[in-house]
């Protein structure tokens, strides 16, 4: 009786033992979704490199610009550059088959800064892709200025507006919260005496090691055509972590509505004790 009543206990264990294994698959599938998903829509943001600078220095800034279209290439790019704070020298690095403008204002109110009052000031930069250039789907580009001096304060948003070949253009102008919670399309930001959001992935570098940051990963966007090496095969593992993710969701969900199920009939016959 012993003996049987053994195999009985075991025979109806077994499906609970499954059916938790293939919860806790499911789970880590959806778990594996969720965090190759976040890095691939936080990464296809416009934003700035690196993110803070020391006021007073002369930083090399250097705006990453992914292709977010599945059907048309970006072909133009304008940076809004603060007016209440403004830089008093701004130079940009050439780049091959695009044109770039510098456009200086007067400014909207005087600004003291050192003891000199300034009323002009560079107020935006101008990048415009020239013939069939242009970043194509799942391509990136690099645009470099040099700007300074940097203005003693909290942070600046610098504002771009990505144009595409159909026209569109994307505006990535939002503010920040308080609460550091990421907007829509935040507007590039440039840290000085604030601390970026927690979630920011940003770089502290200034000057010699700054230029040479920004020289070096400008050069490694050189070509015209945006040099896509480097932003397909990011997407492509992302893509491809999420495929592995979402196979072992099917797999777990699979194993857990075929797991097998111990019946009442099945129970009585194993336990039953023969006269």
């Amino acid at each position: 009786m012993n003996r049987n009543t053994t195999a009985a206990s075991a025979t109806t264990r077994r499906p609970r033992s499954s059916a938790v294994a293939a919860r806790s698959a499911a789970t880590l599938g959806a778990a594996a979704l969720l965090a190759l998903a976040a890095p691939l829509a936080a990464s296809a943001h416009v934003h700035v490199e690196p993110g803070q600078a020391d006021a007073g220095s002369y930083a090399t800034l250097t705006f990453k610009v992914p292709n977010e279209s599945a059907t048309a290439g970006t072909v133009g790019l304008v940076v809004d550059l603060p007016t209440d704070t403004p830089f008093t020298s701004v130079s940009y690095q050439p780049l091959p088959g695009w044109t770039a403008e510098v456009t200086t204002s007067t400014l909207p109110e005087p600004v003291e800064i050192d003891g000199t009052t300034v009323t002009e000031a560079p107020t935006q930069v101008t990048w415009t892709a020239e013939g069939d250039t242009q970043i194509a789907p799942g391509q990136f580009q690099q645009f470099v200025i040099s700007a300074g001096a940097v203005p003693d304060t909290g942070s600046i948003a610098l504002p771009a507006h990505q144009r595409y070949s159909d026209g569109t253009v994307v505006d990535w102008a939002d503010a920040t919260p308080a609460s550091g919670e990421e907007p829509e399309h935040p507007a590039p930001t440039l840290y000085v005496n604030d601390a970026p959001p927690a979630d920011e992935h940003a770089g502290h570098t200034t000057g010699d090691d700054a230029t040479t940051a920004g020289l070096s990963t400008s050069a490694d966007s050189a070509s015209g055509s945006g040099d896509g090496a480097v932003g397909p095969l990011s997407i492509g593992l992302g893509i491809g972590g999420l495929a592995l993710g979402a196979l072992a969701l099917v797999v777990s969900v699979v194993a857990l509505t075929r797991r097998p199920r111990a019946t009442s009939s099945d129970a009585s016959k194993n336990g039953r004790v023969d006269a």
